[in-house]
């Protein structure tokens, strides 16, 4: 994610990576189990994705429940406001990726002055429903978290909208296939670089 601020940087917008978690981010190797890389993912046997779908009860779970959003999305407003704040600020906008994908898009609905999420997780359509602000999402076609038939749904909702919206579904691509692909794979990669195109690209038009 880190790499990817800079990124946005040498696109020439100011970007921040505030720690939300307080140093208690899942670890990758957690992220590796229960969604690996598609290759993966088909060589695994029933068992083997059983064990994947408990480890994900007994470890997200719990650490959904220390980071509640009510008191999350209370940090992210008030980090906003003090950006906002920054002198020389202009607009503001929110790349998400998981979980944070949840927060770039209620931040489309009100907080922020346009938003990326990438391979959103935890969200339901009356959250797009409520977007009134530019709103661009990158999708993995094979997200094991977010089906497409439920894409199609995002799509219809957002359609309705008179914000800006666009969904683009990269073929073959897992959940966290933007921050976490397989670099050995060519596909991949250009997955991955390509939605760093997207969201740089939707933020030179939207907060320019």
């Amino acid at each position: 994610m880190r790499l990817l601020a800079d990124a946005y940087a040498r696109a020439g917008f100011t970007a921040y990576v505030p720690d939300l978690l307080h140093g208690d981010a899942l670890p990758i190797s957690f992220l590796q189990a229960v969604e690996p890389p598609l290759k993966v993912r088909l060589q695994l046997s029933a068992e083997e994705v059983a064990k994947n779908g408990a480890e994900l009860g007994a470890t997200f779970m719990p650490w959904l429940g220390r980071h509640p959003e009510d008191t999350v999305r209370a940090e992210i407003d008030g980090f906003v406001k003090a950006v906002r704040a920054i002198e020389g600020t202009r607009k503001v906008g929110a790349v998400g990726f998981c979980w944070g994908g949840r927060y770039a898009i209620l931040l489309a609905g009100e907080g922020a002055d346009a938003a990326y999420a990438c391979h959103p997780s935890l969200t339901g359509i009356p959250d797009y429903e409520a977007v009134n602000k530019p709103l661009a999402l990158a999708v993995g076609e094979k997200d094991s978290m977010l089906d497409m038939e439920t894409v199609e749904r995002i799509k219809e909702a957002l359609e309705k909208r008179d914000a800006p919206t666009e969904v683009r579904v990269y073929e073959d691509q897992v959940h966290g296939f933007t921050i976490r692909g397989d670099w050995s794979s060519d596909k991949d990669q250009k997955a991955m670089d390509d939605s760093l195109k997207q969201g740089i690209a939707w933020f030179d038009k939207y907060l320019a």
